[in-house]
Parts: structure tokens; sequence; C-alpha cells
């Protein structure tokens, strides 16, 4: 039995605490903050009740296999979830209007064709072809193995030209796959909120982004009963069961090194604590070790370039029900490449005082200058999301706004990590698990496969395997 040491308590982190205390290890969690989950938090008052973090979940394939690894109880035994339908209502910026269905491409496309005309929903569907092709070359070693030890194929653009005409030239980046192959700006438009849900701008992201909407649109968007904090809260109670133990208000300072090796952690209070392993899931800057700093090789391809991205989270608590004939999630589109509102309107009792009222996030990706006005930007999102909630100002009781410095405070960085992605030269590779230190390794959104929560889920199950199994472990099956 060894002792490990795990920084956070963010998703990725408690996914490996709980897979390596069911291999048999003695686990303690250490959280600077005074709780559990991470980015995947919750702003509660006056009876109302808002995500902070993700509001949606994708792939939950990646928390069944962990419940399934970790006890009896499967996690549709622990949170209720479910299926989105419509998936997303899209408002163009021209007015018109689409709600796309959770997980089904042929009624995908006769939405598309309906709302936009004939033939857009053919060309979404042969664009979702190609996106299919980027994530069968690139599943298995974004999402299922551990990054190898040269990355330099996955900076390789995965997603395929389109097979047609004499001269086709290369396509680099999302935004241009919008303009050359969909030829409709409101599809362009929708791809590109794709991107900005993960914190891509699609001028920079590359084609291989395309396996985003690839993603979603295959295997559904879901719904946590209690919000997407209910889920933070069960994988810290499967924790608990297995007698991870987690002491908070408990910063970890520093690595400790022993023989060429980590051999436990300093706390902010000079306590030091030895380990057999440590396993990161805090943000990369935060070590701020010349071990960590050696993600990056030196030569023409970098480790991992932030994005720069963050969030701003707008919180509404309004006066009166839901409208008949409201949805889930609403992403209205802004002119000018500007990222895209989205807003969510869960139908879920527990986020709300009484059928009278409702709760309702609003979320935006920005860029993380520290100069911005934050309240204008927030009043700009308000409007947007008027278009999506009807009478929104007059039912408006009080809002909360939620910045990158709140970021910051709750996670330790300002910044959101997206999802790895192939091709860009390997700009948006993540650190991998394994780090240049033996005995240190780096679980959550920081490291690989990124960013998210499906990508975070994944991070912890290959961490758990590269301890167990060593040298032998080749990903998750």
């Amino acid at each position: 039995m060894a002792r490990i040491v795990v920084i956070g308590a963010g998703l990725g982190a408690m996914a490996t605490a709980a897979r390596l205390a069911v291999a048999g290890h003695r686990v303690t969690v250490y959280e600077r903050g005074p709780e559990h989950g991470g980015a995947v938090g919750r702003f509660a008052r006056d009876g109302f009740a808002f995500d902070t973090g993700p509001g949606l979940l994708h792939l939950p394939a990646v928390y069944r296999d962990l419940f399934v690894k970790t006890g009896k109880e499967p996690l549709e035994r622990c949170v209720t979830l479910t299926q989105v339908d419509p998936a997303a209502r899209h408002v163009f910026a021209d007015g018109t209007r689409v709600d796309l269905p959770n997980a089904s491409r042929a009624g995908t496309v006769a939405a598309l064709d309906a709302a936009l005309g004939a033939g857009a929903g053919e060309r979404w569907g042969d664009f979702l072809t190609r996106a299919r092709e980027a994530w069968d070359r690139t599943r298995r070693p974004l999402l299922e193995e551990p990054q190898p030890a040269d990355p330099a194929p996955l900076a390789r653009e995965p997603y395929p030209a389109p097979k047609a005409g004499l001269l086709r030239r290369p396509t680099t980046t999302l935004a241009q796959v919008g303009a050359r192959e969909l030829r409709d700006p409101r599809l362009a438009a929708l791809l590109d909120a794709y991107a900005w849900s993960y914190g891509f701008d699609p001028a920079d992201a590359p084609a291989s982004a395309a396996v985003l909407p690839y993603m979603e649109q295959t295997f559904g968007s879901w719904y946590v009963a209690g919000g997407l904090r209910a889920l933070a809260d069960a994988v810290y109670e499967r924790c608990r069961e297995r007698r991870v133990e987690f002491v908070f208000g408990a910063p970890v300072e520093d690595v400790l090194e022993e023989d060429g090796r980590a051999a436990g952690v300093r706390l902010a209070g000079g306590e030091e604590v030895a380990a057999d392993h440590v396993v990161s899931g805090a943000p990369v800057p935060a070590l701020h070790r010349e071990h960590v700093v050696a993600w990056e090789r030196g030569d023409d391809l970098p480790r991992h370039q932030a994005l720069g991205t963050s969030r701003v989270t707008v919180c509404l608590a309004l006066r009166g029900p839901r409208e008949a004939g409201a949805v889930h999630r609403t992403v209205v589109h802004a002119d000018g490449g500007r990222p895209a509102v989205t807003v969510l309107r869960p139908d879920d009792p527990a986020l709300r005082p009484d059928a009278d009222h409702e709760a309702v996030t609003v979320t935006a990706t920005v860029r993380t200058a520290p100069e911005r006005e934050w309240e204008a930007f927030a009043d700009r999102m308000a409007e947007a999301a008027g278009r999506a909630v009807p009478g929104l100002r007059e039912r408006l009781l009080w809002r909360h706004v939620r910045t990158p410095e709140d970021v910051r405070r709750d996670t330790g960085a300002a910044e959101v990590p997206g999802p790895a992605l192939a091709g860009a030269d390997g700009r948006l590779l993540p650190a991998g698990n394994r780090s240049p230190l033996p005995g240190l390794y780096f679980a959550g959104g920081w490291s690989h496969p990124g960013g998210g929560l499906a990508h975070a889920g994944m991070s912890g199950a290959l961490v758990a395997g590269l301890i167990v199994e060593g040298a032998d472990f080749r990903g998750s099956r």
C-alpha cells in the first residue's frame, strides 16, 4: 500500500483519488480552499442556486465508468441524469431561430434545412462526417491513452479537407472550415459557438476543433438534477466511502524531492508530508517549480500555451415561472465574430425558491484582460439573454456577476483550460500526466487530456492507471 498525496479537490483530482483508494492505496487530498469541487462551484442566495462552472455534462460514460470501478452503486443511483432535448436553441444575429435535437444527426439536418434553407443541413452533415474522421484519428491518443513521450504526430492536423476541387487549399483554422465548407454565416456562427464554449477563438483554433460539435451532437448533452455541483458532491462522497482523507484550508507550497523523485509535499505552514507518489490536480502555474516548467520541450514544439480565455457568469434571479415552450439551453449569437452568450434555464425545483421564480445562468467566454469593465460587459450579456428569456428586464429581482478574478480566487488560475486538440503545431496539447520528476503526476484540466468535466474524469483514469500498473499501462479500455 503506497502513501499518495493529491493536491487539490477538483473533479480530476478526486477521480484519481477514488480510483487509487480502491486499488488499496492510502490517499490524502490537500485542498487550499474550504470545500471540494474546484471549478464546479455553486452560488446560492435567497433560495436561488446557480452552477458557477459547467452547466451540462457531455460523455457521461466517463463518470459511469468511474462509479462502476469504484463501488457497487452506479452513477445513476447517486445522481439523476436527464438528456436535454432540444440540446440547444440557437438565436442568430439576423433573428433566425433553430432548435437542435439531442444526439440526432438526422434530426439536426432536418432542423437546419427547415430553419436556414434547403442544403444547410446537408452541408452541416458533410462537415460532421469529416469531423468524425478527425475524431477517429485522435480519440485514443488524445483521450484514452497516456500522452506519448513524443507527441509530435499529434501536432499534425487530423481534420481532412473536403474531397472536391482540383486546387484544395489546406484548412488550418476552424474559422476557415466555416467560411469554406459551411458557406452560410449562420452555420459558421453555429460552428464558432462550439469553439467559444470550450474557450477557443475560432480564428485561432485548429480545424481539429471540429471534434467538439461532433462529440456533443453524437453523445448528447445531459443535465444533473440539482445542478452540476451535485455531480461534484457525488464524486466527493464516493471518495469518502473509499476512505480518502480530505484536508481543507491546506495550500501546498512545494513538492519535496529525494533521490531524484517526488517524496511528498510541503504545506504553506511549513509542515512536510511524506508520500510515495504525488498527484497534482492544481493548475499548472500554481506549483512554480523547475520540474513543472520543464514541460516545455525547448525546441519548436512547446508543450502547452495558455489559451488566455476565461468566463464571465451572470446569475439572474427572476420573478415569475418559466413560460411554456422554454428550453434548457439557448445560444444567442452576436455580430462581428464576438463570442456567443449561453443562457441556461434548467427546470429544476432545487434551484429556485418556488414555482413562481426562476434561476437563469448566462455565460460568455472572454479574454482575461484585467482592465475589462465587467459590469458593463455583464449588462451586454443580460441584454443578449433577453432574446432568450421573454420579459427578462421586468422579471429581474437581482443579479450576481462572476468575473475571471472570481475564477482565479476559486481555482488558482483566471484562465479556464480547454480540452486537448491535435494540430496547431502542438500548442494545444496540455502537459502529460507523468511529470519529468518521477513520482509526480498531473490530473485535471491543466493536464492531458485537457479541460472539461469529461476530460477531467479521463485524466483521473489515466493517472490512476499509470500509478497502479506502471510502465505496462497502455490506456483506458
